[in-house]
């Protein structure tokens, strides 16, 4: 990993290239990041950097949280991630990061959470189809249906595809193309769709399956 940050989800809209043709884009909020942290292989085992984004009040965190932003002499900030970037020694505590560090035509890797749908179906959830809904199949043309053998093992396999809660969970989209930068008020373009809801909170890295 060469770059990250975190930002928002603002929404969609559509840009058109030199050509004319219309690219549908998801508008981000990245930045501004502080670091907060620096991770060594000598003290945690490892080498990475803790980011921070979104000012809150002092008074929003708790004791031992408003002393690890004192130490790195920064503002509180809402979210911490830590990114294990390539080369963690261009980075110091207190250095802000921008949207400035991604140009158009970089390929990126967006991560957030997905819309929570609550309690759903197989079919919904697993894509399952229907049973047939004649000759006396009953009112459930919805259900999944045989679940296992019967005596024999005498049980439902763990990661049965089943009825369940679907959505809000960790979503990784790969390989977006950056469109266009904003790097005055911190906003990037990038073609595509990006799992969450408006306000949601992304991460945005270098792709790491690039050509």
């Amino acid at each position: 990993m060469q770059k990250g940050l975190i930002g928002k989800k603002i929404g969609m809209t559509q840009l058109f290239d030199e050509k004319g043709n219309v690219v549908p884009v998801t508008v981000l909020e990245v930045g501004p990041c502080a670091a907060v942290q620096k991770k060594t292989i000598e003290k945690d085992g490892y080498e990475a950097v803790q980011l921070g984004y979104g000012d809150i009040k002092a008074s929003r965190v708790n004791k031992p949280m408003g002393g690890h932003f004192k130490k790195a002499d920064v503002a509180p900030k809402k979210v911490l991630r830590e990114f294990r970037f390539a080369d963690c020694s261009a980075v110091n505590v207190g250095d802000v990061l921008k949207a400035d560090i991604f140009a158009a035509g970089d390929k990126v890797d967006v991560c957030g959470t997905g819309k929570g749908k609550g309690y759903a179906g197989a079919i919904k959830r697993w894509n399952f189809g229907r049973l047939v809904e004649s000759h006396g199949t009953g009112p459930v043309a919805r259900h999944q249906g045989s679940m296992g053998a019967c005596s024999d093992p005498s049980r439902v396999f763990k990661g049965k595809k089943m009825p369940g809660h679907l959505g809000a969970e960790r979503v990784t989209i790969q390989n977006l193309e950056v469109i266009k930068v904003d790097a005055e008020n911190n906003l990037i373009a990038v073609k595509g769709a990006v799992p969450g809801a408006r306000n949601g909170i992304i991460v945005i890295t270098d792709a790491v399956k690039k050509a």
